[in-house]
């Protein structure tokens, strides 16, 4: 009996070009919102209107190897890019969510380009002066703007969390990042806060 082999063809994963045709759309994500040290990172990238790469979706989705090709070929491709921060400190003084769209209206600020529109990951956001801006949840598995930014933001804060773990290496931010993982919250218990800790976050002990 002969076997019978059944291929399926399975259609590249591609995200929108824009959510406009007209004008420069400029995408906006963040990283770090839910960590428990250092900043939060946003980028505002503004890309070609036919830039695709099959890979490209929310950055939590992929390997660390295909972020960084990926912002290889943001950095190198894009019309305009910029990233930007607020610090542990600001989170503490504003909030995590205040902070987050400070460090993308200076993303915005640091671009040498100016946009004609905005596409924002998340629901939330202030005016960036006359710019239309537009709020998409899951935009970064939406749109190829913002998951642009949203590689960017992620991959240029593991960079800064692996440089502030060689100053504070018990917390294991070369692994977790600085996320509330099992760990980082053993050691917190264990070590106490490092300077770069939000003392905003309250962050629950674990059980035994």
């Amino acid at each position: 009996m002969s076997t019978l082999r059944i291929f399926i063809l399975v259609k590249n994963f591609q995200l929108d070009p824009y959510f406009n045709p007209d004008g420069r759309e400029c995408g906006l994500d963040e990283a770090g919102r839910g960590c428990l040290a250092g900043p939060v990172v946003a980028a505002a990238v503004i890309m070609p209107k036919d830039w695709q790469a099959d890979t490209l979706r929310d950055s939590k989705k992929l390997s660390a190897a295909q972020r960084d090709v990926l912002r290889q070929r943001i950095e190198s491709e894009a019309i305009a890019w910029a990233v930007a921060s607020a610090s542990h400190l600001e989170i503490d003084k504003f909030n995590i969510l205040r902070a987050s769209i400070m460090a993308m209206h200076r993303a915005i600020d640091a671009l040498d380009k100016t946009p004609d529109r905005l596409l924002v990951d998340g629901t939330h956001f202030l005016p960036y002066h006359h710019i239309p801006h537009h709020c998409f949840v899951k935009g970064d598995d939406r749109f190829v703007a913002i998951a642009a930014a949203s590689i960017l933001a992620k991959t240029h804060r593991d960079e800064l969390m692996q440089e502030l773990h060689s100053q504070h290496p018990q917390y294991g931010w070369n692994r977790n990042m600085a996320y509330p993982t099992a760990h980082h919250r053993n050691a917190l218990e264990k070590f106490g806060p490092s300077p770069y800790h939000r003392l905003s976050f309250h962050v629950k002990k674990n059980r035994n």
